[in-house]
């Protein structure tokens, strides 16, 4: 693959008067290829160097976090199931401190989290991107993601007394504009929602996905490398 770079410089010359002209060019050069990991002992050599890219289960760091995976069954946008497993979901280590402090945070509210997804091997990132070509929702498989990276999540509020979701006005992957955060025509209560949820993860360290309420990720993504390795290849590692 191959990509374009384009420069442009002004140059100014003065001979009696100042004469202005631009110059532009493009340059032609291989586009660098994205790294992935497929093997858990590539995954391991790289957190023996750096604990911080120790993938840890979320249930394992915030107890009483709650899981609907939608992936792990034909309940998503695919209509296809993309995990094997519905009962484990994973983020770096420094990611997963974090959202322990949101948790414990919202506990005192008397609310909780749950998770609809984590830590997505690359594979299904292809998968989707197959289905949805739109970079607002899915992924571009030549970026990978930062489900791929284990550092975003997508996430609700619970009451942690009856358990029911927060009302945010749209169920998870809904891809429509009333989803997006700048979507006001919403009740004040859906409003008020999403507006908690939201400053609850940005004071811990998150950055909320303009397109969906649901989704936050962990600042500099470049540092974690793309996974593609199934969680039970992550399980007690």
């Amino acid at each position: 693959m191959f990509k374009i770079i384009r420069f442009s410089y002004k140059i100014k010359k003065i001979y009696g008067v100042c004469l202005t002209s631009i110059l532009s060019f493009s340059l032609v050069v291989p586009a660098q290829e994205l790294k992935v990991i497929k093997k858990s002992s590539v995954y391991l050599h790289t957190v023996k160097k750096d604990s911080s890219q120790r993938m840890v289960e979320l249930k394992k760091m915030i107890p009483d976090i709650t899981y609907e995976l939608y992936y792990a069954t034909p309940n998503n946008f695919t209509g296809r199931k993309l995990y094997k497993s519905s009962q484990s979901t994973f983020l770096r280590l420094p990611v997963a401190k974090a959202l322990f402090e949101v948790s414990e945070e919202l506990g005192r509210q008397g609310l909780g989290i749950k998770v609809f997804d984590a830590y997505r091997p690359y594979h299904v990132t292809v998968k989707m991107w197959e289905l949805v070509h739109d970079e607002r929702y899915v992924a571009n498989p030549s970026k990978g993601s930062g489900h791929n990276r284990g550092i975003s999540v997508d996430l609700t509020l619970i009451d942690l007394e009856t358990g029911n979701e927060l009302d945010m006005g749209t169920g998870f992957d809904n891809f429509t504009d009333s989803a997006h955060h700048d979507f006001k025509n919403l009740s004040s209560k859906v409003l008020q929602n999403r507006t908690l949820l939201k400053q609850s993860m940005e004071q811990k360290g998150f950055t909320a996905l303009s397109t969906e309420w649901w989704h936050y990720s962990w600042p500099n993504n470049r540092n974690y490398q793309v996974l593609d390795l199934e969680v039970k290849k992550l399980k007690g590692k």
